[in-house]
């Protein structure tokens, strides 16, 4: 092992020979070696210096921290900050996208939502099945997209953002899935699920001050259990059927019920005018009677033989009249009276008379 003197002698000549350092005696090699020193402190604070210099990309923002405490935020671009150990940057990707995946694990490991259970992943049952609002048993995958929405509580507030997100989306998705029935949390209503699974989650981030913004929440599949997924079709097949037959048979009754109504009204309407008819004839004889009282009240004989012409009218009037001579013998003379080729058509019956008032001739 060379002597430690001999080592620094070849140091400070492999010195003086970078800074053109040569002969001169003693004290021009001690100038030249001072300022060597010098130099060298310099070109060492400068390079400490330019650590300091970084770069923040367009989807970034920088987050300066002064011995350890927040200090301030830098936009994107060329920065500066002291140099370490005052002073260091963290830079934290506030636009990029993440994926939690809950129920399933893509074959990428969480990349993009359209690598889903069925694009070579597989499948979380201790995650994906839940209990529905009528105690069925649910197999549900959901992608959570999130972003960082403020960098500070992100690197301050929260130790694994993951492991968060992941655990309070889970929580929210079980909760309002234990809200809903099996049927409309497979059909229509998994666009509101996820909508409303999205707004609790970001509450509760919120009130933890986490930093982190939940983007979206997809739910990629909303099935029966495999095990009795065909039992399952089978009765919304039925279902399916039961449905049909009550929209047939409501057609058919919004079909028959009018009609029998409008049936029913119209034999309503001819009975009531019957009624009135009837009741109209009835009171226009009641006040012909009446009539017919008071005249033979006034006048018996005039209004008896009145009542006996008219009545002979109407039985005469398209009657046909034979007249016998009971004088003639031998051979029958008759005197024919309008149209005796034709035969007489029946008359009709005649209105029966008022009945005479109490104590009247009869």
């Amino acid at each position: 092992m060379p002597d430690l003197d001999q080592l620094i002698a070849q140091i400070q000549a492999f010195i003086r020979g970078l800074l053109g350092g040569g002969g001169g005696g003693p004290r021009l090699h001690r100038a030249s070696g001072g300022r060597g020193l010098i130099l060298l402190g310099i070109a060492v604070v400068a390079i400490w210096l330019a650590t300091g210099i970084y770069t923040v990309q367009p989807d970034e923002q920088g987050v300066v921290l002064r011995f350890g405490a927040f200090s301030g935020s830098t936009l994107p671009g060329i920065n500066y900050h002291l140099p370490w150990p005052i002073e260091r940057v963290e830079v934290v990707p506030v636009t990029r996208v993440n994926q939690i995946e809950i129920g399933y694990r893509s074959a990428s490991g969480g990349g993009r939502v359209e690598s889903g259970p069925d694009a070579g992943g597989r499948e979380v049952s201790q995650e994906s099945l839940m209990l529905t609002g009528d105690e069925n048993i649910l197999d549900l995958d959901v992608a959570v997209q999130w972003r960082i929405a403020d960098a500070v509580k992100y690197l301050f507030d929260t130790r694994y953002p993951d492991a968060i997100v992941k655990a309070v989306a889970e929580s929210s998705i079980r909760e309002v899935i234990g809200r809903t029935p099996i049927q409309p949390a497979m059909t229509e209503r998994r666009a509101q699920i996820a909508s409303d699974v999205q707004h609790q989650t970001q509450q509760i981030l919120d009130k933890y001050q986490t930093g982190i913004e939940i983007t979206q929440v997809q739910i990629l599949k909303a099935d029966p259990p495999d095990a009795v997924i065909e039992s399952f079709r089978d009765v919304q097949r039925a279902n399916t059927d039961a449905e049909r037959l009550r929209n047939e048979a409501q057609s058919y009754s919004n079909d028959i019920v009018p009609r029998a109504r409008g049936d029913a009204g119209q034999i309503v309407a001819v009975s009531e005018g019957q009624k009135q008819a009837i009741i109209a004839g009835a009171q226009g004889e009641t006040k012909r009677f009446l009539s017919v009282l008071a005249a033979y009240d006034q006048a018996k004989d005039i209004t008896l033989s009145r009542i006996y012409i008219e009545t002979m009218q109407a039985v005469l009037k398209n009657s046909r009249v034979t007249v016998l001579d009971s004088k003639a013998n031998g051979v029958l003379p008759l005197l024919p009276l309008g149209d005796a080729a034709q035969p007489a058509t029946p008359a009709p019956a005649p209105a029966p008379a008022p009945a005479p008032a109490s104590g009247a001739p009869r």
